[in-house]
C-alpha cells in the first residue's frame, strides 16, 4: 500500500531527501475548553488538500513541485507538557535538515512547541500571531501549555506581533504589548494596519495562524468562533506582503475543528496553507521554470541558484 502523500502528490515529490517543504500533522486536542474536535483537523485538512487544484492562479505556480514531505503525525498526548516537548523536538529536527517546516494542528497549544523550536534555530525572530484570541495567559487550568497560553512564551522570548485580536481576559493586558497588537475593531477602520505591523517585524518571521482569526461567516469550523474576524482576501493581501518583504522561516495553522455537514472550512484551511507556500516559493518557482527550460534547450545540467538566497535557512 502506498504511503499517503500531501495533496496526493507523486511519491517522487514527497521524499524527505529531495523535498524543500516538510508538513508535520499534530492531531492534538487535549486542552480545548469549549468545542472538541481539533484533533480531527489534520486529517480533514489532508483530505481537503487531496481534492484541491494544485495550480495557483495568482502566482502562476505549482508549488508542490518544490516537494512536500508529509511527516509522521506527532501523537504524544500523555500531558500538554509532553506534547509540547514532542512537537518542539520533531520540529527542530526537520529545521536542522534545512527544510521549510510547516505544522498543521490540532489546537493552539501545539504552537508553544513550534515557536520554541524556531526561536532556538533562528536569530532575532518575530512571531506573527494571527488570531481572534490573545492567548497570553501564563498558565490556565493548571498548565502553562494550555491553548490559552499559546503565545505567552513568545511574548517573553521573541518579537511578538498580534493581529486580529478581539477576545481576551483583562489579566492578559498586563502581558500584552498594545503597540504591537492590532485589534479587530481598530483594523476595520484603519487602512494602514498592514504596513504598520510589517514595519515592526524583524527580518526572520514565523507565522502562527489560528483559523478563528477568520470571521465565522467563512470559517465556522473552529473550537471558539468569534464574530468580527478577517475575511479571505484581506488576509491574503497581508500574508503576501509579509512573504514579499520578510524572510518567513516557517508557519503553523491551528484550530480547524471539522464537522460532517460543512466541508468549506476544511477547504479554506487547505487553500490557505497552499497559498502561503505559493507566496514563499513564488520566486523559486519562476527560477526553476527558467532553469528547466534552459536545461532543455542546452542539455547542460549544471544549475546554479541565482535568486531568493535570503530564503536559505542556514
Amino acid at each position: 500500500m502506498n504511503k499517503q502523500t500531501y495533496a496526493g502528490i507523486p511519491e517522487d515529490l514527497a521524499k524527505l531527501e529531495t523535498a524543500k517543504i516538510v508538513l508535520i500533522p499534530v492531531p492534538y486536542d487535549g486542552t480545548s475548553t469549549w468545542q472538541k474536535g481539533a484533533d480531527k483537523g489534520p486529517d480533514a485538512f489532508l483530505n481537503a488538500s487531496a481534492n484541491m487544484e494544485l495550480y495557483d492562479i495568482e502566482t502562476d505556480s505549482e508549488v508542490y513541485l518544490q516537494g512536500v514531505f508529509l511527516a509522521d503525525a506527532v501523537t504524544e498526548n500523555t500531558s500538554p507538557e509532553s506534547m509540547v516537548e514532542a512537537v518542539h523536538k520533531v520540529t527542530k529536527s526537520y529545521i536542522k535538515k534545512n527544510k521549510f517546516v510547516t505544522v498543521i494542528g490540532g489546537e493552539h497549544s501545539i504552537s508553544i512547541g513550534t515557536i520554541r523550536a524556531f526561536n532556538e534555530m533562528f536569530e532575532n525572530i518575530t512571531v506573527l500571531h494571527i488570531d481572534a484570541h490573545a492567548d497570553l495567559r501564563k498558565s490556565y487550568e493548571g498548565s502553562t501549555c494550555n491553548h490559552a497560553c499559546a503565545v505567552y512564551e513568545a511574548s517573553q522570548a521573541t518579537n511578538l506581533i498580534q493581529v486580529g485580536i478581539r477576545s481576551m481576559d483583562s489579566i492578559e493586558k498586563t502581558v500584552m504589548d498594545e503597540e504591537k497588537t492590532y485589534f479587530a475593531h481598530e483594523m476595520a477602520v484603519d487602512d494602514g494596519w498592514m504596513d504598520a505591523a510589517i514595519d515592526q517585524m524583524t527580518d526572520n518571521v514565523f507565522i502562527t495562524f489560528d483559523l478563528d482569526a477568520f470571521d465565522p461567516s467563512i470559517m465556522p469550523s473552529t473550537g471558539t468562533p468569534e464574530p468580527g474576524g478577517l475575511l479571505y482576501y484581506e488576509s491574503l493581501e497581508f500574508l503576501k506582503q509579509v512573504f514579499e518583504e520578510k524572510n518567513v522561516v516557517g508557519f503553523d495553522i491551528v484550530e480547524l475543528c471539522p464537522n460532517e455537514i460543512d466541508k468549506s472550512s476544511d477547504f479554506l484551511a487547505a487553500k490557505l496553507y497552499y497559498k502561503m507556500l505559493s507566496y514563499k516559493f513564488q520566486d523559486q518557482n519562476i527560477e526553476d521554470h527558467f532553469e528547466s527550460n534552459f536545461h532543455n534547450s542546452t542539455q547542460n545540467g549544471n544549475k546554479k541558484t541565482k535568486f531568493n538566497t535570503e530564503d536559505d535557512n542556514d
